[in-house]
């Protein structure tokens, strides 16, 4: 019998605890649930931190979950170090569990902020939506897509600042396939299919993929976080998500503001360039450059824009706009 097989009834201390403890994490209180798993916050003896440790049973978990997206996960955390993104600092097996340490954000996530404060105040939607937009800008130049932004997955550290979470359905597309005509995605036909399929939050998800379309990953998550930027000075999200046809429906009309919100121009348009079809929709480096955002960036991120620029070009917009074919 491997690590971790011990019943937990057998003891007053669960295994997991027993598992952590040899690998020096003290494990504290619940901080998280997910659908295969537990999040705590763990103090770590060895370098005298606290940490995030999450604990994905594997009798609880999918195959599909164990095989291909948490392999998948791991992987792509192991090469991110970025300030705004959630640090990955180990990953430990048993024959019953996996663990991932990970860094502890202590400040909640944005979407607890909104439900407790309301809209945010232009400055603050700007500082969290720019680091947001910097993390995403150093995942793209990785060619590595999110494909899961939503408010839940931006938590805060203790000065507020954002941290991207949650690498589930992350994917790395290869190098060697330029991002404008990758052929390892296949189509998603229809509603029905893309339900069983299609991996993220339907109220952040783009009308292509809400149509079965094929569809650009990177462009996507440019989507996601328009949804974002509009909750974060709204309150509320611009779409309504309970009725599959209805969100359909709205994501093909032009978004609008409600009269009782101040929000600028300069906000509203950028909004507007991230909702909107595919073929005309912002890029990442599109946002690095947006007017807006500028007023919020304190440096340029060069390198991303360097490895984003060689990415992007010579191809023209409409090509580097082109759709993709997506596998989960």
């Amino acid at each position: 019998m491997g690590k971790g097989d011990t019943s937990e009834t057998a003891s007053a201390t669960p295994a997991y605890r027993s598992v952590m403890e040899e690998y020096g994490y003290e494990v504290g209180k619940i901080i998280g649930h997910g659908s295969y798993g537990t999040v705590y916050e763990a103090y770590y003896t060895k370098q005298k931190v606290m940490v995030a440790v999450k604990i994905i049973s594997k009798k609880k978990a999918s195959e599909d979950y164990l095989n291909k997206f948490l392999p998948r996960e791991i992987q792509v955390m192991k090469v991110l170090r970025h300030k705004y993104l959630i640090n990955f600092y180990q990953a430990i097996e048993t024959t019953s569990r996996v663990y991932i340490i990970l860094e502890l954000a202590q400040g909640g996530d944005v979407l607890e902020w909104i439900q407790r404060y309301g809209a945010c105040a232009e400055t603050l939607a700007g500082k969290w939506f720019s680091q947001m937009a910097l993390g995403i800008a150093y995942l793209h130049s990785k060619g590595i897509v999110h494909r899961d932004l939503k408010l839940e997955n931006l938590l805060l550290d203790k000065r507020e600042n954002v941290k991207i979470s949650d690498f589930g359905f992350a994917k790395m597309v290869p190098s060697s396939q330029p991002v404008h005509s990758s052929p390892s995605y296949r189509q998603m036909n229809s509603l029905s299919h893309l339900s069983q399929t299609y991996c993220g939050s339907f109220a952040y998800a783009c009308p292509e993929i809400l149509l079965g379309l094929p569809y650009n990953p990177f462009l996507s998550d440019t989507w996601s976080m328009g949804v974002i930027l509009y909750t974060l000075v709204v309150a509320r999200l611009p779409f309504d998500d309970t009725n599959l046809k209805k969100l359909l429906r709205e994501t093909q009309k032009e978004v609008t503001f409600p009269a009782n919100f101040t929000i600028s121009q300069e906000c509203k348009n950028l909004i507007l360039q991230l909702l909107r079809q595919s073929t005309k929709r912002a890029t990442i480096l599109d946002v690095l450059r947006d007017p807006w955002m500028l007023k919020f960036q304190p440096e340029q991120p060069s390198n991303e824009i360097k490895l984003l620029e060689a990415m992007y070009q010579p191809t023209s917009s409409a090509k580097r706009h082109q759709s993709l074919e997506i596998t989960t």
